[in-house]
């Protein structure tokens, strides 16, 4: 059993060949894959993937910080009609703050953040966050939650060993490692055997990003988890099955499944 906890095989990218992506994941040994929104442009692609894919597909809601603008209000008022709204959604996500590209709406993308935390605890979802190059922003806003009942991911941790161990004080979540951390110049692998535990990893391909070695440069998809799994499991020194049964475990417990 193998869960990709982080799949956008809903996008454009995927429109020509999708049952043979899905077919793929399944050999592959896939047994889930958790689908979080982008923006009020993806809701109906994904939830039409998860419609079509029951008990494989499952979708979150969320507005993506790279989609907040001087309009956001508008984006978010449609994830809480979404979420209000009778619905099948595992988590709110993905969520959280993107400084990498562009840092105009830094304070859009703050409130925006605040605001799906707050749902996140009245609806009782685990939140998924997206944190690139903004880890300190991301404490200060999740410090006061640190008592609650709040749970959830750090999407694609590709942080230092200080941010993985400040990452690893919100016990209720867990760090999301995908195909970064087969690439060469990455330093994730030295991070993980040195100060995280297996038990606070969830494993997820980010698809059709970051496509692990060695498919590297091609369009990522939940088949590739697989060699994720198997960098993992060379890291731990552990068996692929041990990494596959520890991971899924991780995930059902965060996003609420029974087995």
């Amino acid at each position: 059993m193998l869960i990709d906890t982080h799949s956008h095989l809903f996008l454009e990218e995927f429109s020509k060949d999708l049952p043979q992506v899905m077919e793929r994941a399944r050999q592959a040994g896939v047994s889930s894959i958790f689908m979080p929104n982008i923006d009020s442009t993806t809701i109906k692609p994904m939830l039409s993937v998860c419609a079509d894919y029951p008990d494989f597909c499952f979708p979150m809601i969320g507005l993506h910080p790279t989609s907040v603008n001087e309009s956001y209000g508008e984006e978010l008022a449609v994830v809480h009609k979404y979420l209000s709204a009778p619905n099948n959604f595992i988590a709110i996500g993905e969520i959280g703050l993107d400084l990498y590209w562009d840092k105009t709406f830094l304070k859009e993308q703050l409130l925006v953040f605040e605001n799906q935390i707050k749902w996140a605890l009245e609806y009782d979802l685990p939140i998924v966050i997206h944190a690139r190059d903004a880890y300190e922003y991301i404490y200060k806003v999740m410090e006061p939650y640190k008592d609650t009942v709040l749970r959830g991911v750090f999407h694609s941790f590709t942080g230092t060993l200080e941010e993985a161990e400040k990452c690893l004080e919100f016990e209720k979540f867990m760090l999301g490692i995908n195909g970064v951390v087969t690439f060469k110049k990455s330093l994730l692998a030295g991070i993980l055997s040195s100060s995280v535990p297996l038990e606070r990893l969830v494993l997820e391909t980010d698809s059709p990003y970051l496509t692990p070695v060695p498919n590297r440069g091609k369009r990522n998809e939940s088949a590739n988890i697989k060699d994720t799994l198997f960098k993992v499991a060379e890291i731990y020194q552990v068996s692929p099955e041990r990494v596959s049964q520890v991971t899924s475990e991780n995930a059902l417990k965060v996003f609420g499944f029974s087995k």
